[in-house]
């Protein structure tokens, strides 16, 4: 069995749809951090069968729109001198900027540069969205 070290500070991002922790990685620009970032991919869950986990050393601010959008089952744990002093419940987001773009060529995020992609949670059953400027649908997967 793998073993990952407990946090003493930081975040652990659980309960990520197996295979789905490089998505949010990148969206989260995880990358950019100058801390310890751990990702454990298929880890088991007794709930989902397989999960991923996404363990990151020290007090940062996360994008929970974004985290929401990509999959709203995910939890946040806060973690502080080792144990979970707040766990935060993501839902879907009724509004999500710069995370997806729009496909529509005749749209002003498709025609001008520097203008903000901004979608509207138009479905939530369905998980759609739709862009503020043009109403293009975007389906989640």
């Amino acid at each position: 069995m793998l073993n990952v070290d407990s946090l003493n500070q930081g975040v652990v991002i659980d309960h990520i749809k197996a295979g789905r922790s490089m998505e949010i990685y990148k969206y989260l620009k995880l990358d950019e951090l100058d801390c310890s970032v751990a990702i454990i991919k298929n880890a088991k869950s007794a709930k989902f069968g397989k999960k991923d986990i996404i363990k990151i050393e020290g007090n940062i601010d996360l994008d929970l729109d974004i985290l929401g959008f990509i999959d709203h089952n995910i939890t946040v744990n806060i973690i502080d001198q080792g144990k979970i002093i707040e766990k935060k419940n993501i839902t879907l987001p009724d509004r999500v900027e710069n995370v997806i773009k729009c496909k529509n060529p005749r749209c002003i995020t498709s025609v001008e540069e520097g203008i903000d992609h901004i979608f509207k949670l138009s479905d939530p059953e369905n998980h759609t969205y739709r862009c503020i400027y043009c109403e293009q649908e975007f389906k989640k997967p």
